[in-house]
């Protein structure tokens, strides 16, 4: 079945533009800490929009590395860079709230893909079957606690309240993206508890500080939690 079009699709080069394969935000950087070692290891990124975290887990010495992602638009570009200088990544165009796979990973990554997801519950099924016994899954995300500051858009309307959950758009000046593509607002209770009903035990929590730079410009914003950041473990037998 062919996937739906994606909300990135008429988004895909400022995105490929914004966010380019350096990898030096913090965020990035925990979830790859928190995926160590990489070497040697199958891992499966899903939400893997133009394959910026695919390529950096093959340069870091991955065994195999598998994008899924919605957009073909993105995709198309993942695998541009791919035919560029081969890593060996396979991307697959797909839904990840109802794809599947008969193989089984490492290491399953989402890199600020979570809130892009409508269906959560289906997404985070298809990780923890993708998931070895004893396999990591760690993802990243816009804090679910984070209010926002002056132009910059929190994890929730600016007039609504956190425990408002649903998909909106941003408003904040400095919110360029999701101001395009809009995101799900859920609150780190629901996160915590669609995860852990998938088998998966909370290894690692945490909650990366934004850049000086980013700080700096958003000196309001950056008082609260900007970054969530976890590492689970799929259970190695039903209790």
């Amino acid at each position: 079945m062919t996937p739906t079009r994606a909300r990135y699709d008429a988004v895909a080069d400022f995105y490929a533009s914004g966010w380019p394969d350096a990898i030096d935000d913090p965020a990035s950087l925990r979830l790859l800490t928190l995926l160590e070692p990489i070497a040697g290891r199958r891992i499966l990124d899903l939400a893997c929009g133009h394959g910026r975290i695919t390529r950096e887990l093959a340069r870091r010495g991955a065994a195999q590395v598998v994008g899924v992602d919605l957009s073909a638009a993105l995709l198309e570009r993942a695998r541009a860079a791919e035919r560029d200088n081969p890593l060996g990544i396979h991307y697959i165009h797909a839904d990840v709230t109802t794809w599947s796979t008969p193989d089984q990973y490492d290491a399953v990554t989402c890199n600020f893909g979570l809130s892009d997801i409508d269906d959560l519950d289906a997404a985070l099924a298809t990780a923890a079957r993708a998931l070895r016994p004893g396999g990591l899954f760690v993802c990243s995300l816009l804090h679910p606690c984070f209010p926002g500051g002056p132009n910059v858009s929190g994890s929730w309307p600016s007039g609504g309240r956190y425990h408002d959950e649903g998909w909106w758009q941003a408003t904040g000046e400095l919110s360029s993206l999701r101001r395009q593509v809009g995101a799900n607002h859920r609150t780190l209770a629901t996160y915590l508890n669609a995860i852990r009903r998938q088998g998966l035990w909370l290894d690692e929590l945490s909650e990366p500080e934004p850049s000086r730079d980013w700080a700096s410009g958003r000196p309001d914003a950056a008082r609260f939690p900007v970054f969530l950041v976890m590492r689970w473990v799929k259970a190695t037998a039903q209790p």
